[in-house]
C-alpha cells in the first residue's frame, strides 16, 4: 500500500476551494495586521525618540542620548520586519516552493543586531563619559525625557506583542518585548537624572553603564528566539497536542514521525498515521484528510499537513515508501 501520497499532493498543493480560500484570507489578514502594527509603532516611536533627541542636545545627558539611540533603533527594526512581511505575501515557486514566509525569520536577526549595536554605542558613550565626565544641564528635562521615553515605549510594546502573538509573529513579539525594556531603562534616565539633581554628576554615566546591561539581557533573550525559529523549534506542547489529536481520529491506529516546522509566522506539519491494512486507498486518503482537518482546526496557526497513511504492520518498510 503506497498510502496518502498522491492524495496529499492534492491537500499540499491544490486543497479543496473553500480551504485554499480561507487560508489565503487568512495569510493575508495576518499579514496586514503585521504591517498596521509596524506602521503605528515606527510612527510612535519615531515621535518619542526625536523629541529625546531635542532634550540630549539641551541637557548633555549621555544616559538620555543611548535612551534615544535605543528608540531610534527600535523604530527602524520596523523597516525589516515590514520588508519580510511584505515577502511573506508573495505566492510559492518552483523555486521557493514553501513560499518567502522564511525572510521573517532574517529579519528578526537583523532585530538582534540592531540591539547589539545599540547597547555598543551605549555602553561607549557611559564609559567614556566616566573617564571625562561632562556636565549634565536641566537635570529635571532629563526627567521629563525620560518618563516620554517609557510611555512611547509601553505604548508601542502592548500593541506590538498583542498583535504578533494574535497572527504568531516570534519577531515581532521580540521586538514588542525590545520596545517594553526600552521604556524600564527609559525610567532608569529618570533616576540618572535624580541623582544629578542631588549633587552626584556620575550617576548619570553610571545609568549609561546600567542601561547597557539591561539592553545585553534583552539582547540575550531576543537572540533565544529568533535563532530558534531559524532552528526549526516547535513549542513541544503543540507537538504533543497534534499527536493527541491525530490519535483521537476514528480509523488511525497509531501516528508517529511527526515534524512541525514555522513559516513565517505559519506552522507547517507532516506526520506518518497507521491504518488498517486492508483499507482501500480512496479510503485511506480519505482518513488522512479527516487527520488534516482535524489538526488545522486544532493547532493554533497550523496552515497546512501532509500526512503519509502506512498500512499496520509495516512500519518497517513504509517509512521507504514515501
Amino acid at each position: 500500500m503506497t498510502g496518502h501520497g498522491h492524495g496529499h499532493r492534492r491537500g499540499r498543493w491544490r486543497p479543496h476551494s473553500h480551504d485554499s480560500a480561507e487560508r489565503v484570507d487568512h495569510a493575508l489578514e495576518t499579514s496586514r495586521r503585521g504591517m498596521r502594527a509596524l506602521g503605528w509603532s515606527f510612527a510612535a516611536l519615531s515621535v518619542t525618540a526625536v523629541a529625546q533627541l531635542v532634550l540630549v542636545v539641551v541637557t548633555g545627558s549621555v544616559a538620555l542620548l543611548g535612551d534615544t539611540v535605543h528608540n531610534f533603533a527600535d523604530a527602524l527594526t520596523a523597516v525589516p520586519l515590514g520588508i519580510a512581511f511584505l515577502l511573506g505575501r508573495r505566492a510559492a515557486t518552483q523555486r521557493y516552493t514553501y513560499g518567502l514566509g522564511r525572510a521573517e525569520d532574517l529579519a528578526g536577526v537583523v532585530v538582534v543586531l540592531a540591539v547589539a549595536a545599540s547597547a555598543a554605542v551605549t555602553g561607549y558613550e557611559s564609559v567614556r563619559r566616566l573617564l571625562d565626565p561632562q556636565p549634565v544641564g536641566h537635570p529635571w528635562v532629563v526627567a521629563v525625557a525620560g518618563v516620554i521615553g517609557f510611555a512611547g515605549n509601553e505604548l508601542v510594546a502592548r500593541y506590538r506583542i498583542g498583535i504578533g502573538r494574535e497572527i504568531g509573529s516570534a519577531a515581532l513579539v521580540a521586538d514588542g518585548v525590545h520596545a517594553r525594556t526600552d521604556g524600564f531603562t527609559s525610567l532608569a534616565v529618570v533616576a540618572g537624572a535624580a541623582g544629578v539633581a542631588f549633587g552626584f554628576p556620575a550617576a548619570d554615566p553610571i545609568v549609561g553603564l546600567g542601561i547597557t546591561v539591561a539592553i545585553l539581557f534583552v539582547l540575550r533573550d531576543t537572540a533565544k528566539e529568533v535563532f530558534r525559529r531559524l532552528l526549526d523549534a516547535v513549542d513541544p506542547a503543540s507537538v504533543e497536542l497534534a499527536e493527541r489529536t491525530a490519535r483521537g481520529v476514528d480509523g488511525v491506529l497509531g501516528a508517529r514521525e511527526l515534524r512541525m516546522r514555522w513559516i513565517g509566522h505559519h506552522l507547517r506539519a507532516e506526520l506518518a498515521v497507521t491504518v488498517a491494512a486492508e483499507l482501500t486507498v480512496e479510503a485511506a486518503h480519505a482518513l488522512a484528510h479527516e487527520v488534516e482537518h482535524r489538526l488545522v482546526h486544532t493547532i493554533p496557526r497550523l496552515t497546512a499537513v501532509v500526512v503519509h497513511t502506512e498500512p499496520a504492520g509495516a512500519h518497517g518498510t513504509a517509512a521507504h515508501q514515501h
